[in-house]
C-alpha cells in the first residue's frame, strides 16, 4: 500500500462511538481509528476513554453509512475513511520551522551549492525554504563570495538529510511548471 492509512480526526472519540453504536470487531475499530486493539477493548470495558463523548463518523462526514454497514456484515472487511476536502485541509496547513541538527548545519552550504549547480532555474526563495537558510547565504554562494568558498563542494541535500527527495522533486517540478507557464504567456 503506497498511501499511508488515514484515520479520523478525533480517533478516540470515534472509537468510543463505534464501540457503543456498532457491532464492528475490536480489530476493525482499532485499524480504522489508529489505536491499539487492547485500547478498544478497554473502551468497551469502560476502563479507557472515561468521560470522552463519542463522535459519530457518519454525521461528521468521515465515513459513509454504506461502508459502516458493509463492514458490520463482514468482520474481516477494512473500514475506509471517506475522502474529504475538509480532512485534507486540516493536515499540516501550517508549515513549521524545520530543525537541523548542529552536526548537519555545516552541510547546508554544500547542499545550496549542489542546488545552484544542478538546478540553476530554482528561485532563491525556494532554496531558502527547502534548505532552511538565509537569502544572504544563497546570494554569497551564487556569487562565489561565501567566506568558506574554498571548502564548499557540491553535495546532494537529500543524501545529506537536509530535505526529502519528495520536497526536492516538488520544488524542481514547481519551477518547471512556472517556466512553462511564463513561456506560454510570451
Amino acid at each position: 500500500m503506497s498511501k499511508k492509512q488515514q484515520h479520523p480526526l478525533m480517533p478516540k472519540a470515534t472509537a468510543v462511538w463505534l464501540v457503543e453504536n456498532t457491532s464492528l470487531t475490536f480489530k476493525q475499530i482499532a485499524d480504522f481509528c489508529g489505536v491499539h486493539e487492547l485500547e478498544v477493548k478497554g473502551i468497551a470495558d469502560g476502563e479507557v476513554a472515561i468521560g470522552i463523548m463519542g463522535v459519530d463518523p457518519v454525521t461528521t462526514g468521515q465515513l459513509d453509512k454504506q461502508e459502516l454497514e458493509r463492514c458490520t456484515h463482514d468482520p474481516k472487511a477494512i473500514i475506509r475513511l471517506k475522502a474529504s476536502a475538509a480532512y485534507d485541509s486540516t493536515k499540516s496547513s501550517k508549515k513549521t520551522a524545520k530543525y537541523t541538527p548542529i552536526a548537519r548545519r555545516q552541510d547546508k552550504p554544500d547542499a545550496i551549492y549542489w542546488l545552484l549547480k544542478n538546478h540553476p532555474e530554482v528561485r532563491d526563495s525556494d532554496i531558502i525554504k527547502l534548505i532552511g537558510t538565509t537569502k544572504s547565504t544563497v546570494a554569497a554562494l551564487r556569487d562565489r563570495t561565501h567566506w568558506n568558498m574554498a571548502n564548499i563542494r557540491q553535495r546532494d541535500p537529500v543524501l545529506l538529510g537536509i530535505c526529502s527527495q519528495i520536497d526536492l522533486d516538488r520544488v524542481v517540478e514547481k519551477t518547471k511548471l512556472e517556466n512553462i507557464a511564463s513561456d506560454n504567456t510570451k
